[in-house]
């Protein structure tokens, strides 16, 4: 591969990004804060290094996946951060998700200083990203995005080259906030379902066979159903986003009625559970309110590509 590229941020998401490029043949360097993290990738073949700085410096191409703006501020452009290793004319590929006006403003300072960026979000979820099957939106310039493309398929089953530089953000965005309306309404529907007296398993497949199906409730019902609820994706991850598309429609004029509401009930499951539970864990509070548990067998405690298959299999019957 003519490529090489440093990867910062080795959490649920990003540690499997990071192992499809090693496995897809990329020469890849890691940094993160978590040992363990890096010392998976490099049982899996990746290089170790001791800063963001050095990895990008090493690699020449930096791709980064971290949990908030602040953090991706920093690890860019802070001490020892990729801005002090990559070279003029390398790559900063961001696969956080950002809002528009934070992914343009550091473009910029990475402009400044020689580096191209791409912003690259990813959206599908960590069990798909576990086996290279996740989607990537992509903005920036195309001729980058063509210098890169064979490391984002190495990574993402498919890719959308939006526009330019934050263009991706406003759509990651946007299917963001789809999921997060369509897993309070999968919830409601469960419960309607289960003290309707209906079978839940049934119920399950049903939906999935039906007009109402979504990828939501194929996937995350499924952890709703098991009483695992392990998504791995916070709740404040998903008030991170919902605060950027309520951003938006304020930006664009656009009154979102119903993200909104959605963003309200998220607030009531942080307050209940705490930020660092589960996205997923916000059915809980129907659960809660009504004073019964959405449960049936047969479901995973968490979510592999194959339960997806299966499960849509046995819908189609």
């Amino acid at each position: 591969m003519s490529e090489t590229y440093a990867f910062i941020g080795l959490g649920h998401l990003g540690g499997n990004l990071a192992a499809s490029l090693i496995r897809n043949g990329f020469a890849v360097t890691v940094f993160d804060r978590d040992p363990a993290a890096v010392d998976h990738l490099v049982a899996l073949g990746a290089t170790a290094a001791d800063s963001a700085a050095e990895a990008a410096a090493l690699a020449g191409n930096a791709v980064t996946c971290l949990p908030s703006p602040k953090i991706s501020e920093a690890v860019l452009a802070g001490s020892g951060g990729l801005l002090e290793g990559l070279p003029k004319g390398g790559t900063w590929i961001e696969m956080s998700t950002n809002g528009r006006d934070e992914i343009v403003r550091l473009a910029a300072l990475a402009s400044a200083r020689g580096v191209e960026t791409l912003e690259c979000p990813v959206t599908g979820g960590v069990h798909l990203a576990a086996v290279g099957k996740i989607t990537a939106l992509v903005g920036g310039d195309a001729d980058l995005y063509e210098r890169h493309r064979a490391a984002i398929e190495a990574m993402c089953a498919r890719s959308f080259l939006m526009g330019p530089i934050g263009s991706a953000a406003v759509i990651k965005v946007i299917t963001n906030m789809l999921a997060f309306v369509h897993l309070v309404a999968a919830g409601e529907a469960l419960m309607l379902a289960k003290q309707g007296g209906l079978d839940l398993g049934q119920s399950y497949h049903a939906i999935v066979a039906s007009s109402g199906n979504s990828f939501v409730h194929e996937t995350e019902s499924q952890l709703v159903l098991n009483g695992s609820y392990d998504i791995g994706f916070t709740m404040d991850l998903a008030l991170k986003d919902l605060g950027f598309a309520l951003g938006m429609g304020k930006d664009f004029g656009v009154p979102l009625e119903l993200a909104s509401r959605v963003n309200a009930i998220f607030e009531q499951g942080k307050a209940a559970y705490g930020g660092g539970a589960w996205s997923t864990q916000i059915v809980k509070l129907l659960e809660d309110a009504v004073g019964t548990e959405l449960r049936a067998p047969g479901f995973p405690a968490r979510l592999g590509a194959d339960q997806i298959r299966e499960n849509q299999a046995i819908s189609s019957v």
